[in-house]
């Protein structure tokens, strides 16, 4: 989820949360602490300033454990303590501070990601893979709810009742996610593939949008589909950007699957499993084969979570290469479609 939307979802649940006798100025507090503190563990993103890599890592690590949040949460009640001027001191806060940091890790959870929700004990990445990561639907809630309680402000009850739309939102994406699901599970029966792995990954800007995956040990086979839609959608010059994000996603009855290579064959396997990708391996939910490069000394990959039809440019796609046979593999980031940055 966006930073922004994690800062007024917080908001939201301080004020949901509020003793129904909070005075005026202890409600502002507590509802900038809540903001706040829904905000902050984002702040891990500055790993990405050591590169991509320590960001693939770190990012949605121990800022986001709910084993450490208790821990997080007493050392920003005590500094926005100090910031807001709070009179009772760090135990006012200490709530909202928590609620926030909770709402921030559900809020991630709920996408396909993967939020690494055990740190430090685990480095395993739980995700429900139900919500985009950009949902305007998803933050029209959150600031529909954020507006009743500013027009209604001695009332708790605006702020409870955009929390249980949020809740029932995402409750009706998991509900659209099995539909994708038993879509994907009916193909493989039918192409007769069988012991698959099947998944679906949300998809802007609709909620009906989805990019379902029939795995085997092989290779991916996967289709943008629209669990709503009759006809396809077409294209004219004069749609815009959001047109082009939605016309790839056809109708069920007419998904066109494709294929995707897991390794590409011997070599892109060497190099997939060479010590140079691990980062990647441990990262990538759905990775697949993108192609050789330089005369076949560069084997690269991608993940399909972040293949996202009329995007453009995919996110996060990296290579192992080496100047010839027997010399060790290093790890590349895709610049582009022909250039390569090294990780080392």
């Amino acid at each position: 989820m966006d930073t922004l939307t994690h800062a007024l979802s917080g908001a939201l649940a301080a004020r949901a949360s509020a003793p129904a006798a909070a005075a005026p100025h202890a409600l502002r507090r507590r509802v900038g602490a809540g903001f706040l503190a829904c905000a902050f563990p984002d702040l891990d993103f500055v790993a990405g300033l050591a590169g991509v890599t320590p960001l693939l890592l770190h990012h949605r690590g121990l800022t986001h454990s709910v084993l450490l949040a208790p821990a997080w949460a007493l050392a920003l009640a005590w500094v926005l303590a100090k910031l807001l001027r709070e009179p009772a001191g760090w135990r006012a806060l200490y709530a909202p501070s928590l609620l926030g940091l909770i709402v921030h890790i559900a809020g991630d959870w709920i996408t396909s990601y993967g939020t690494m929700v055990l740190a430090p004990l685990s480095d395993w990445r739980a995700g429900l893979g139900v919500t985009f990561i950009i949902d305007l639907r998803f933050t029209g809630i959150v600031v529909a709810g954020l507006v009743a309680s500013a027009l209604w402000p001695r009332s708790r009850l605006p702020a409870a009742i955009g929390c249980a739309g949020l809740v029932a939102y995402v409750g009706w994406q998991w509900t659209l996610k099995q539909e994708a699901l038993e879509f994907a599970r009916a193909y493989a029966r039918a192409a007769g593939v069988f012991d698959a792995r099947i998944e679906a990954y949300p998809r802007p800007p609709s909620p009906w949008h989805w990019t379902v995956v029939v795995s085997d040990a092989r290779e991916h086979r996967f289709a943008h589909v629209h669990l709503r839609r009759t006809v396809p959608r077409e294209i004219r010059e004069s749609d815009g950007f959001l047109a082009a994000l939605d016309a790839p996603y056809l109708p069920l009855a007419q998904a066109r699957w494709e294929l995707r290579s897991r390794d590409g064959g011997a070599l892109g396997r060497e190099a997939w499993e060479s010590p140079a990708l691990a980062f990647f391996r441990w990262f990538a939910d759905a990775p697949f084969f993108d192609g050789y490069t330089e005369g076949s000394t560069c084997a690269w990959f991608a993940d399909l979570r972040f293949l996202v039809p009329g995007r453009g440019t995919m996110p996060f796609r990296f290579g192992a290469c080496r100047e010839r046979p027997g010399e060790p593999w290093r790890a590349y980031r895709r610049v582009g479609e022909t250039g390569r940055s090294p990780l080392d």
